[in-house]
């Protein structure tokens, strides 16, 4: 049952271009946003559409996967597990993110 904790998979597009970003150490990273889309009917009986965006982060050698391959509007799949961390603002707000680690990506298609 281990396996399934903080498990995620998700089904969607590109909402920008990846964002590389390359550490002193040459490691690097690479940060998208992805939309999912949801529907229901409404209680007129209408369909309602929505989207969702992720923050994807993509570490190791997958990011060489999204450096050649992955581009914005692009439908992808993704695997991995949900990460929490926050910053302070240039204001001294502080801020909270939710961000996806990736672990798995799989091409879908390409834009549409």
């Amino acid at each position: 049952m281990n396996t399934l904790r903080n498990k995620v998979q998700l089904i969607g597009r590109l909402g920008q271009e990846p964002e590389i970003i390359t550490f002193q150490d040459g490691n690097k990273i690479a940060k998208f946003s992805m939309a999912t889309d949801d529907s229901y009917k409404d209680k007129n009986g209408e369909k309602v559409e929505r989207a969702y965006w992720h923050n994807i982060i993509v570490r190791g050698g997958l990011v060489k996967v999204v450096e050649s391959y992955v581009k914005k509007g692009q439908e992808i799949a993704v695997e991995g597990k949900l990460t929490n961390r926050s910053y302070d603002t240039k204001e001294g707000e502080k801020r909270y993110v939710t961000e996806i680690l990736v672990n798995d990506l799989l091409l879908l298609g390409g834009k549409s």
